[in-house]
C-alpha cells in the first residue's frame, strides 16, 4: 500500500526543470559576469601602470641624431629599472642595478625643455676629461673607439656661440684657442663634474647634444633602450606608412 500523496518514480521518465529562468536569475548572472570582467580589467590596468612606471616604457625616435644606431620612426622599449626608476611625485628613486657607463645609449628629458625626451650615447662619465680633435673623441687623453659613429658633413666645422658654456669646465691651457672659440669638432678638454654625464649623438654632424647645451644630470636619466619593437619610414610619403613602409628588418633589433 502506498501512502496517500507520496510520489512514485516512473522508470524511463525525464525530470523537467522546475521552471524557466527568471529575469532576476538572468540579471544576477550578468552582474557576476560584469563584476568578474571589471576585476580582471582593473588588475590589468594596475599591472600596466606598475610596468610603465617602474620597468618598461615606450619611446618614439623623431629625428636622425642617432643614425644609424636608431632611425627616425623607430619605436623603443626602454628599461627604466636598470638605473633606478623614479617614484612618481617624489625625487626618490628605486634601487638601481647599475649606473650609466661610457658607451651606453640613454634616455633623458632635454635639460632646457623637460617636455622633450632625448636619446643620446654616454661618452663621458663623472671624473672623465673629454675632448674632441678633428671630430674624434678623446677621453682621459685616449682616443675613443666609436664604430657606431656616422659622419655626413665633416667639412663644416664652425664655432657656435652656444659652446660658450664650456669655458668654466675647460682644464687645458688658458691660451688654447679651443678655450675661447670651441667648434663643433674641436673643443676641450672638459672635466665632467660629479653626478653629470657628457652625451653625444651617433650622427655626429647632425646632433644637438652636450657640445651645445652641457652635461646631463644623473638623476634625469630615465633608462636605457633595449629593443626596437616597431619601425617605419615616414619619409616615403605613402598614404598609409604604418602599413606599407614598415622596416621589417629592424623589428626586434637589440640596441647597442
Amino acid at each position: 500500500m502506498h501512502e496517500l500523496g507520496a510520489t512514485q518514480a516512473v522508470p524511463g521518465a525525464q525530470h523537467l526543470p522546475a521552471g524557466p529562468t527568471t529575469p532576476e536569475k538572468r540579471r544576477s548572472t550578468l552582474a557576476r559576469w560584469f563584476d568578474s570582467w571589471m576585476r580582471m580589467l582593473g588588475m590589468a590596468l594596475v599591472l600596466f601602470l606598475l610596468i610603465h612606471t617602474f620597468l618598461i616604457e615606450a619611446f618614439h625616435i623623431p629625428t636622425g641624431s642617432m643614425e644609424h644606431t636608431l632611425l627616425p620612426g623607430d619605436f623603443l622599449f626602454v628599461n627604466k629599472a636598470i638605473y633606478g626608476a623614479q617614484i612618481p611625485g617624489t625625487h626618490t628613486r628605486l634601487p638601481a642595478f647599475g649606473t650609466p657607463r661610457r658607451g651606453d645609449v640613454v634616455v633623458f628629458p632635454f635639460p632646457r625643455n623637460p617636455e622633450q625626451t632625448f636619446v643620446k650615447r654616454v661618452v663621458g662619465v663623472p671624473g672623465d676629461t673629454v675632448a674632441m680633435r678633428d671630430g674624434h673623441m678623446v677621453v682621459n687623453d685616449t682616443a675613443l673607439a666609436e664604430p657606431y659613429v656616422q659622419r655626413v658633413d665633416s667639412a663644416h666645422d664652425a664655432w657656435d656661440p652656444e659652446f660658450g658654456w664650456q669655458r668654466p669646465f675647460f682644464v687645458g691651457l688658458n691660451d688654447d684657442p679651443r678655450r675661447a672659440h670651441p667648434t663643433r669638432d674641436n673643443w676641450g678638454p672638459l672635466l665632467v663634474p660629479p653626478g653629470k654625464y657628457f652625451v653625444l649623438g651617433d650622427n655626429r654632424d647632425k646632433s644637438f647634444d652636450s657640445r651645445y647645451w652641457g652635461f646631463v644630470d644623473a638623476a634625469a636619466i630615465k633608462g636605457r633602450p633595449l629593443v626596437v619593437y616597431f619601425s617605419y619610414d615616414g619619409t616615403a610619403g605613402d598614404p598609409l606608412p604604418w602599413l606599407t613602409d614598415i622596416r621589417w628588418s629592424r623589428l626586434g633589433s637589440v640596441i647597442r
